[in-house]
């Protein structure tokens, strides 16, 4: 049997390739987001993992130079075929090995894995971080027949029918995606993203100001974009009123799964609900394209009637917008750190702080 061999990664067809081919392809660990993070500063660390030919995980990492703790984070990766404590650890060895290149107090990793794989993690000494790093508790809609609700698989089956999606659909939801309609919102789909992007950054920064949230930078808008639109990986969805772009959002759609990535709108005209005709218009594009799986990105764990049990949480306000187009809660491993060196039980005590004056 060939031994189990890591190391840096240099071919972007074969990461793709074996990325797509899993149950759980999430973007942020495609070869070309490395590249975005490449091009804002942030230099990525990608391992691949092979036994023999055959690729068993791949990880993509990236250094941060916190003035809190400098650490290696890692966006919902590792990737593995198995995703068994023996393949982890051997990827975990390699982390341990790029951090201390770096000089790093602490690893922080947060898989696209059930809860129930926190064993995992806590088996090579990782405990739960104060903060999150990405959405824990995704919201997603299946688009296939095929596809079980509690597994969040995108490959096999036909194509659900956008009339039975509807009438799943919170009646609530339904009215005000007609009333958007009946009050003459349309939606396109900028043929030049990267042109139109600044009507987004515009509705972005009010939106920004309106909820208070640390956004990302305009550069990382435009690198994004930039990237994944040539690839046919990306669209900019504007919603119009009265000839004015009332609401606009980018979504990713790679691998079979589309997800809504970035959202904004203009307190002007809150009383129209262009953002449920936008993402019922994402969803109809969705399904034409063949994708299996719509991924409305991170929520707060929501009560029985869709709301956020945790009205502190900073995905509360969006909760019960989401869960409004029918879907399920897959909750995901708590972001864990894995501690290097004294100067992590700083960085814990200093963003425990940040936690509570955050109120949550």
């Amino acid at each position: 049997m060939a031994a189990m061999i890591i190391s840096e990664a240099t071919d972007p067809q074969e990461w793709d390739a074996f990325l797509a081919d899993q149950p759980v392809s999430p973007f942020l660990q495609s070869w070309t987001m490395g590249e975005v993070y490449k091009d804002v500063g942030q230099q990525p660390i990608r391992l691949i993992m092979k036994n023999g030919e055959t690729i068993e995980g791949i990880c993509m990492a990236l250094f941060v130079p916190a003035r809190r703790g400098r650490h290696v984070s890692v966006p919902y990766g590792p990737v593995l075929r198995c995703a068994g404590t023996q393949n982890f650890a051997f990827l975990h060895n390699a982390l341990i090995e790029q951090a201390r290149i770096h000089h790093c107090a602490f690893i922080r990793i947060s898989p696209h894995w059930n809860q129930d794989q926190t064993g995992i993690l806590e088996s090579v000494g990782c405990r739960r971080s104060p903060l999150h790093l990405l959405a824990e508790h995704i919201w997603y809609l299946p688009l296939s027949t095929n596809n079980p609700w509690q597994t969040y698989k995108k490959h096999g089956g036909d194509m659900r029918k956008a009339d039975d999606i509807f009438k799943e659909m919170r009646s609530t939801t339904r009215n005000l995606i007609r009333r958007a309609e009946k009050d003459g919102v349309t939606i396109e789909k900028s043929e030049d993203p990267l042109k139109d992007l600044p009507y987004f950054i515009t509705l972005h920064e009010e939106t920004r100001k309106r909820h208070g949230f640390t956004p990302y930078t305009n550069k990382f808008f435009e690198t994004q974009v930039k990237h994944f639109a040539t690839r046919n990986e990306c669209t900019l969805y504007l919603a119009k009123y009265q000839n004015e772009v009332i609401s606009a959002s980018i979504h990713m759609h790679a691998f079979g799964e589309t997800s809504y990535h970035h959202g904004a709108s203009t307190f002007k005209h809150r009383k129209i609900p262009s953002s449920y005709l936008l993402q019922w218009t994402a969803i109809k594009d969705a399904i034409e394209r063949g994708d299996h799986i719509y991924n409305f990105w991170g929520i707060a764990e929501p009560n029985d009637k869709g709301e956020a049990e945790d009205k502190a949480h900073p995905f509360a306000g969006v909760t019960l917008f989401k869960t409004g187009f029918g879907g399920q809660l897959l909750s995901l491993v708590h972001c864990m750190d894995l501690p290097l060196t004294p100067m992590y039980q700083l960085t814990r005590m200093i963003e425990i702080l940040r936690k509570w004056k955050r109120g949550f």
